[in-house]
């Protein structure tokens, strides 16, 4: 293969050529992308001012294409940019008919848009809905939570929601199924004190429902634990017989823990020990184990001494 050879004044020609040619089409492309141009995007829409007396079913997708008029960066960039504001369209005309023209809030719309990046059309312009009777529910609040407590702390009493109810509105068939609302959820690592605040419910995930309020007010009582024992008598169950059972111990200790505000009132009368005597009658046992059936709430049962009672029947 033939090798040219170019001298020291032809490469220094060359390399200013190509230098020229590199600046040449680096200033066309700049000159390219500065005009404006209308590209296509993709949004999301929102709605607002919707009727508080009807409720409605939108018949497309909730999203739209959007004309919009640009400089060539923009359209270049809008492709690797993810625009995610969504479009605000006003259903306020709903209240006199079943459709949206879009064209007709442009000016509205463009209003939250750059100057420099402004929407010339919306496809589709029109917006259908169908539309049912309003529904409005009371409905339970529930509360979503993730929390860790610190060693020996633990919930201490029950959770107190305010309000404990929340009115959710929308399409009867909708409404009907509903039967709480979650709360967003509530987050904790070594917790060892009350936890109270404001916390927001969650959203609604159509347009035509609505719940009111928003926001409402947590507490969860919370304290440190420590252990406890007493002895608590045995109640024999299930004595459908009658017979006259004599049971070994008649008491037995139960250790548990409880919240230091409760240590000094709980006493066995918060307690039910039982041995039920249809193991016996039905499935032969020798000794009866002992279960706690009743204790104060927000205690928890450490261990039972002893685990199992010897007893006695005289027919």
């Amino acid at each position: 293969m033939a090798i040219v050879k170019l001298s020291p004044v032809e490469r220094r020609r060359l390399t200013a050529f190509a230098s020229c040619l590199a600046l040449a089409i680096v200033a066309w492309v700049f000159t390219v992308l500065s005009n404006p141009y209308d590209f296509v995007i993709r949004k999301v829409i929102s709605y607002k001012n919707s009727p508080q007396k009807k409720s409605f079913h939108q018949l497309q997708s909730d999203t739209v294409d959007a004309t919009v008029h640009g400089t060539g960066w923009q359209m270049l960039f809008s492709r690797f940019t993810d625009d995610s504001k969504p479009l605000d369209i006003d259903l306020q005309t709903l209240d006199k008919r079943n459709y949206v023209v879009l064209s007709t809030q442009l000016f509205a719309i463009n209003k939250k848009q750059a100057e420099n990046r402004q929407i010339v059309g919306i496809d589709p312009d029109t917006l259908y809905f169908d539309f049912s009777n309003r529904r409005f529910k009371k409905v339970p609040v529930k509360l979503v939570k993730s929390i860790k407590y610190e060693k020996q702390y633990f919930q201490s009493d029950d959770i107190e929601i305010k309000p404990s109810e929340v009115t959710v509105s929308g399409p009867s068939e909708v409404i009907s199924k509903i039967e709480y609302w979650k709360t967003d959820t509530l987050r904790g690592t070594d917790i060892n004190e009350t936890l109270q605040g404001q916390l927001k419910l969650q959203p609604v995930k159509e347009g035509n429902m609505s719940v009111y309020p928003k926001t409402v007010q947590v507490k969860i009582p919370v304290d440190e634990f420590t252990e406890k024992s007493l002895q608590v008598p045995v109640k024999v169950i299930n004595n459908s017989n009658y017979y006259n059972v004599k049971i070994f111990p008649q008491k037995v200790k139960v250790t548990f823990v409880t919240s230091l505000n409760d240590y000094p009132n709980i006493d066995e009368a918060f307690f039910v020990a039982a041995a039920d005597l249809d193991l016996w009658r039905l499935h032969g046992y020798n000794v009866l184990p002992v279960k706690i059936n009743r204790l104060p709430p927000y205690c928890r049962i450490v261990k039972i001494e002893p685990a199992n009672v010897d007893f006695i029947i005289k027919k």
